[in-house]
């Protein structure tokens, strides 16, 4: 006895068992994204309980525009802007170095290099991404800030310059490489009717390539410097332990990330005033990565193009 059909000629159970499948593809495809929402969702709110027990004590006025940051050594004080300008510091320089060099790497590799060339520069750019950040951090310690003191002598060992610079080295991999699969991804027809009109390889890369593969450089560019921002060991190692309001990069600075660390590896008893700063200033970075991406959103909005 054959199996029930349907109107085109499939049997029953087989378009049963396809739709299972979907249905349940479907939802566990929403299980994983809402695994990402509730982490982000849970990350939030243990800072904010945390954190409330500092602002309770602590004027939220006093905290972000104080200019001095002494949270266990009297006289305390609990002016974030050292931390903040020395974390935007070593980002700046990092972002300086990375995102022009990240950006022409993957012009290179995407418009230019051949296939072969492209499979051996690719995987080594990787393996930079790959290196721990640790192994930076006393790179930048033992080899870059002496190479910078023949040249400035007058630089201190642990300064926020040869910080930024490797910093930067660090997150080229991830700007280059997110950078190239956009570009990779653009439309062949749009290049080739651009060579059809007498333009030249630069030309089509930089007024057709880069303009149409916006929105995936802009989101490489928001993740690196992220990821710059986010940085614990090699800031904690290079740039020092000294909050200072500067924006002088000679000079040893204290990040937001390296007080964290500085903080936890000590003895402050758990709950704390002094305790509670660790989650007030994660509070203020996870805004601060949070405003990066809203504007990030933005200039994609506004400025990226659109293909149909």
């Amino acid at each position: 006895m054959s199996d029930p059909t349907t109107d085109d000629g499939e049997p029953r159970f087989r378009r049963r068992s396809k739709t299972w499948e979907g249905g349940a593809v479907k939802w566990l495809f929403l299980a994983c994204a809402l695994v990402s929402i509730l982490t982000t969702v849970g990350i939030l709110v243990s800072l904010v309980i945390n954190a409330w027990g500092f602002f309770t004590e602590i004027p939220i006025w006093d905290y972000l525009f104080g200019t001095r940051w002494s949270p266990i050594l009297k006289p305390r004080d609990y002016g974030v802007l050292p931390l903040v300008s020395g974390t935007l510091l070593v980002t700046l320089i990092g972002a300086l170095v990375a995102v022009p060099i990240g950006l022409a790497s993957a012009i290179f590799l995407s418009e230019y290099a051949p296939d072969r060339l492209r499979r051996i520069i690719k995987p080594v750019l990787e393996i930079l991404g790959g290196i721990p950040t640790v192994v930076y951090g006393y790179f930048a310690l033992t080899w870059v800030t002496p190479q910078i003191q023949k040249i400035l002598p007058d630089l201190l060992v642990f300064n926020a310059l040869s910080a930024g610079l490797v910093l930067g080295l660090m997150i080229i991999p991830m700007v280059s490489s997110l950078s190239e699969d956009a570009m990779l991804a653009v439309p062949r027809s749009l290049k080739q009717a651009a060579y059809a009109l007498g333009a030249t390889r630069l030309e089509v890369s930089i007024s057709i390539v880069v303009p149409a593969a916006l929105s995936g450089v802009i989101a490489a560019c928001i993740i690196g410097i992220s990821r710059a921002i986010g940085e614990t060991m090699l800031v904690t190692i290079a740039a020092g332990a000294t909050p200072k309001l500067t924006l002088n990069p000679l000079e040893s600075i204290q990040t937001m990330t390296a007080y964290i660390v500085q903080l936890s590896l000590g003895e402050t008893p758990h709950g704390s005033l002094e305790f509670n700063t660790i989650f007030a200033v994660g509070l203020l970075l996870f805004f601060m990565t949070l405003v990066m991406n809203v504007g990030g959103h933005y200039v994609v909005r506004r400025w990226g193009l659109r293909y149909e």
